[in-house]
């Protein structure tokens, strides 16, 4: 409900307005689970027991196979199924970015107005009651961010097995092919040569969440925009600026336009790395996230 109070409501909207998208079937049709479920063990069987049974099972994994089973009906022949495929990972990727960047936007935002409390706080510009109260408003509503980004995650989550099953079912080698094209170089232990802030993103305006002091060793792996992923020793992760540490490995290239099998490959990265940004979320929560006041 807008009370006219939230500073960072823009952002909220069009987090919200990014989750409506993956509610809805990847291809007309899609949603036949228990039905493909049966059709498909009735096939295997050869018998319509078979198809009982595998309504069954399609009534548990039937929202997993329906995307494929529309795929079948819909494609003249494999290659235009691996051109529906391209044109829906593509259509999925741009969206899984438009959802990050506004997951971002909305907790740089927070975070931000967090600070801004601290600091008339800190010069003495607000009392600390009235400091503590909007202090509370800002970390429920970041509760209240961080629970939408976790249903929108679930519901990327359940179209991903849908991609999944199209990729184990249509690639040769499947899902595990791809993984190595997706493939994120392992963490490093690295100081920096400097003393370096943590962003909540990899994006160089984000909100400060941390420090990370000249020669502290941290975890390290490549990032995107010129930024490394860091995590201290006290379980702070976020970004840094790559040139603050020693060289590292480039993190794995783009997918080419039209190319399935790396379409697949950074549609699994994309879902990952919007995951873990909500899971870095709510370990900024956890750890109170800068919503303290300055003692």
């Amino acid at each position: 409900m807008d009370d006219g109070r939230d500073a960072c409501r823009p952002q909220l909207v069009a987090l919200d307005s990014t989750g409506d998208f993956y509610g809805e079937q990847i291809l007309q049709g899609a949603a036949i689970g228990a039905v493909s479920g049966a059709l498909i063990g009735g096939l295997a069987s050869g018998r319509w027991q078979g198809a009982l049974i595998g309504a069954a099972v399609g009534g548990a994994s039937g929202a997993a196979v329906g995307y494929y089973a529309a795929l079948q009906r819909q494609a003249a022949d494999q290659q235009a199924l691996f051109l529906q495929m391209s044109q829906d990972l593509g259509r999925e990727n741009a969206q899984l970015d438009r959802t990050q960047i506004a997951f971002n936007n909305l907790m740089d935002c927070r975070l931000r107005s967090a600070e801004r409390v601290r600091e008339l706080v800190r010069t003495g510009r607000m009392d600390r009651a009235n400091g503590q109260s909007q202090m509370a408003e800002i970390r429920n509503r970041f509760q209240a961010d961080l629970a939408l980004a976790q249903s929108i995650n679930g519901r990327i989550g359940a179209r991903g097995a849908e991609f999944d099953t199209a990729i184990d079912s249509a690639i040769p080698g499947g899902k595990a092919s791809i993984q190595t094209a997706a493939y994120r170089p392992a963490p490093t232990r690295a100081a920096p040569r400097r003393n370096v802030e943590v962003k909540f993103s990899p994006n160089p305006d984000s909100a400060r969440i941390g420090t990370v002091n000249a020669r502290e060793i941290v975890s390290v792996r490549p990032g995107p925009a010129g930024s490394v992923a860091v995590e201290t020793a006290s379980g702070l992760r976020g970004y840094a600026p790559a040139d603050a540490f020693p060289a590292q490995r480039a993190a794995a290239p783009q997918a080419a336009d039209g190319d399935v099998r790396s379409l697949a490959a950074t549609n699994l990265s994309r879902r990952e790395n919007f995951a873990e940004s909500v899971g870095n979320a709510e370990r900024v929560a956890q750890a109170g996230g800068g919503f303290e006041l300055p003692s």
